[in-house]
């Protein structure tokens, strides 16, 4: 199904306004999302949609909160997201991060307290179209077998590179498993098996359905 990007970005603006973000707020968290359906990146923007509203309504999300400076020196500032919506709240840190590499030629934010940021690359984007290198990575649950156990220790944490070039920016964005998770989800929806095996079955065997591998949870790391 295909739709016209004004018509996504407008159904999501509406679902987050209801949701209760204010108008401002939800029409920037919806432009957010519809870049990353837009781009490609279906596993990590309309697809995430119905676990944002329902972690809203479980009140994990806060709605009404913006993140809060907690500590500053020259070009390094810690923040406090407050559990807000995690992609407003990495949208706005990239935004201080620039504003301070601006001032001090280097710029370092960091965001506790927050919650899922969507697409990881979306603030490398943001941070490359404001002719600045960016470097960003988050925490995530233990989701990752180190190599050689087999059972979760480490996080599949995404890790984002971006260089702003003249003719076309370069943009790092990958997990640190061979498929992210909402990658293996998107596999899963659609159907399909992966086209290389991703990791492991509940019997230790490797397999290309996505399923089995969210069951065991023991993705292969990055490097196959």
């Amino acid at each position: 199904m295909r739709v016209r990007y004004q018509d996504l970005h407008e159904a999501l603006r509406g679902a987050l306004e209801k949701a209760g973000l204010e108008p401002s707020r939800a029409d920037l968290c919806a432009r957010l999302i519809a870049d990353s359906s837009r781009d490609g990146v279906h596993s990590h923007g309309l697809n995430l949609v119905p676990r944002l509203l329902n972690m809203i309504r479980a009140g994990v999300v806060d709605v009404a909160t913006t993140p809060v400076r907690v500590s500053a020196h020259l070009g390094f500032e810690r923040w406090d997201g407050r559990r807000g919506v995690g992609a407003l709240n990495a949208h706005h840190s990239m935004a201080t991060a620039i504003a301070l590499a601006r001032s001090h030629g280097i710029g370092c934010v960091a965001l506790a307290n927050t919650n899922h940021w969507m697409r990881g690359g979306t603030y490398g984007w943001q941070a490359a179209d404001a002719g600045v290198i960016g470097i960003c990575w988050t925490n995530t649950l233990p989701n990752l077998p180190p190599w050689g156990a087999s059972d979760p220790r480490v996080g599949n944490n995404p890790l984002v590179i971006a260089v702003p070039r003249a003719d076309g920016h370069v943009v790092l964005d990958m997990a640190l498993s061979q498929f992210s998770y909402g990658a293996l989800a998107a596999y899963r929806m659609r159907g399909e098996l992966l086209p290389v095996p991703g990791g492991f079955d509940t019997s230790g065997d490797l397999t290309r359905d996505p399923a089995e591998i969210e069951l065991s949870r023991r993705p292969l790391p990055i490097g196959f």
